[in-house]
């Protein structure tokens, strides 16, 4: 699969009561932001725990303490490879807004019941309720139905 391109990307489940803190995220190749649960890109050299700790200090402002693998999920267009690795995240305090950040633009906590209607993208969406509802740990796709563009080149 040559010219194939391998985004890993590690994001965080944190729950507080019956509710789950998710980021919408600004993209620009999409006119209204996409809900997420906090994380983003591994950088080369880092360990996936530290990506979880980096991007939720850079999305919300929290520092974390990363748990266990809650599922994996990954999708591929033929162009794109995505692997994302969820971890159950503990933390204190509130979220906040980055400042100067255009990419995250909401941070809130999302009751469970609203995030079948909040997050819009099924890869996001579906792999996140299994895990909750069902436990699953694993899900694949091979047409996402979302294509994302991101503000930095890779």
């Amino acid at each position: 699969m040559a010219g194939v391109i391998r985004i890993h990307l590690c994001t965080a489940l944190i729950e507080r009561g019956d509710a789950v803190l998710m980021v919408a995220n600004r993209y620009p190749n999409h006119t209204e932001p996409l809900w997420n649960l906090p994380g983003g890109r591994q950088e080369p050299g880092e360990l996936m725990r530290e990506t979880v700790e980096r991007e939720l200090l850079e999305e919300t402002g929290l520092r974390v303490r990363v748990g266990e693998l809650v599922y994996v999920s990954e999708s591929y267009d033929g162009h794109t490879h995505f692997t994302n690795f969820t971890f159950r995240a503990d933390t204190e305090g509130e979220p906040r807004l980055p400042p100067g950040d255009d990419h995250v633009v909401t941070v809130a906590w999302v009751q469970r019941a609203a995030l079948r209607e909040r997050i819009a993208v099924a890869v996001v969406r579906e792999p996140l309720l299994a895990a909750l509802e069902r436990g699953q740990r694993y899900a694949g796709y091979h047409d996402a139905g979302v294509r994302i563009v991101f503000n930095d080149p890779l």
